[in-house]
């Protein structure tokens, strides 16, 4: 079977629901997107599950399943990913955290999940401080982008074994509904001690002098050091990735594949899309797969927002997708495909399980009567309902239609 080049477009969170305001349509539908609706006319749309039951519905499992890395075999949390992005080295008994700057308001209640999109300057600055006052032999704070940090954990009195809140699913609740539970007994000593440090923590943050939105740290998905397949093991080719946040950077490196450093991208609305862009064509000169992966439109969507969800959607067209089809016009040897990680409906303002709509077009692929990309749309696709690693192999060439 022919081999063939792909570039995968990842807009985060991209898939919602109908909406009133909107006539009925998702966003998806009723923004303008001329480039991702072409993929879908020149080619096949159907629909990908990338959030399998009993799993977080978490941006780590969503994209690796989009990989085909099984996150039902693989899952070692989102702590130990964004570590392997940041070349943490993780020691066996090491429990790695994702670790937010969040806005807690004096009620009590949660009120971002970003700190308000903090500065990647005074972030920095905050973990440094929170580092200083408060790391030890036990405990080291690590510095990610913007509210997207890391704690570590050290020793084996402490355990994974925690269940949690995802903050951004659980925006203007009360933190008191909100705790942290001890899935074994072994795993109690965690529970308490992340409890003392959070409170340790807000008093760092109030008495820091610094002003941003965050007044807390919000530890969640704990793991230990992740041990995946390698993409090339997997599907005996090479990949890279494109991307501004540590999950997915953390993925790419934690399975072989190539990151580009793209100084400007930021994971939201004034990311570098252009430099993206070019990263994304340099790296599909030496490689098999280019996964392009745009975090701004999960941002929106968590913020509830939908004239910028709206405003997102469209940027990802014109200024990631239509550029790179630009540039690649009339290569026999590159399919492309577009689809969301997940929905995020804007009335939630947090992750759904329902599966997302893709369109996949080149020269693997005859079209079907789909002439758009969206979510209703794509369920009339000849190419069905996939999971698993079905999408790679069929944009690599490895399976056929």
């Amino acid at each position: 079977m022919k081999p063939f080049k792909t570039v995968l477009f990842l807009g985060d969170g991209m898939a919602d629901e109908p909406l009133d305001e909107l006539g009925g349509k998702t966003p998806l539908e009723a923004a303008r997107t001329p480039w991702m609706d072409k993929i879908a006319r020149d080619g096949r749309s159907g629909t990908f599950l990338t959030l399998p039951d009993g799993f977080p519905t978490s941006s780590d499992v969503a994209n690796m399943s989009v990989l085909g890395f099984y996150p039902e075999r693989n899952y070692p949390g989102r702590g130990p990913i964004e570590a392997v992005s940041q070349g943490i080295r993780l020691a066996p008994d090491d429990v790695a955290w994702r670790c937010n700057l969040v806005t807690v308001s004096p009620e009590g209640v949660l009120k971002d999940f970003s700190a308000g999109h903090i500065d990647n300057g005074t972030a920095a600055r905050l973990m440094r401080l929170l580092e200083e006052k408060l790391g030890d032999e036990k405990v080291t704070f690590h510095t990610g982008v913007s509210y997207r940090n890391l704690l570590v954990l050290h020793g084996a009195e402490f355990s994974d074994a925690v269940e949690y809140f995802k903050p951004d699913s659980s925006q203007d609740q009360p933190v008191a509904d909100l705790p942290y539970t001890a899935k074994t007994p072994e795993a109690e000593h965690t529970v308490a001690f992340l409890n003392e440090l959070r409170a340790k923590a807000h008093d760092v943050l109030a008495s820091s002098g610094i002003v941003s939105g965050a007044t807390d740290i919000w530890p969640w998905s704990p793991g230990h050091a992740p041990r995946l397949a390698s993409f090339r093991e997997r599907y005996g080719r090479t990949g890279a990735v494109v991307s501004a946040v540590d999950v997915i950077r953390g993925i790419g490196r934690a399975t072989g594949m190539t990151v580009a450093d793209v100084p400007g991208a930021t994971g939201f609305l004034d990311t570098d899309y252009a430099g993206k862009v070019a990263a994304a064509l340099k790296m599909l000169e030496t490689h098999d797969l280019v996964y392009l992966h745009v975090e701004a439109v999960d941002e929106c969507s968590h913020m509830g927002d939908l004239q910028l969800k709206l405003r997102a959607i469209r940027e990802f067209d014109a200024k990631i997708v239509a550029p790179v089809r630009a540039a690649l016009k009339g290569r026999t040897d590159v399919n492309f495909a577009v689809l969301p990680d997940h929905p995020v409906p804007i009335r939630l303002r947090k992750h759904t399980t329902t599966p997302v709509p893709v369109a996949l077009c080149g020269p693997s692929f005859r079209p079907d009567r789909v002439t758009a990309f969206g979510e209703e749309e794509a369920k009339q696709g000849a190419l069905g309902f996939r999971k698993g690693d079905e999408l790679v192999r069929l944009l690599l060439g490895l399976e056929a239609l």
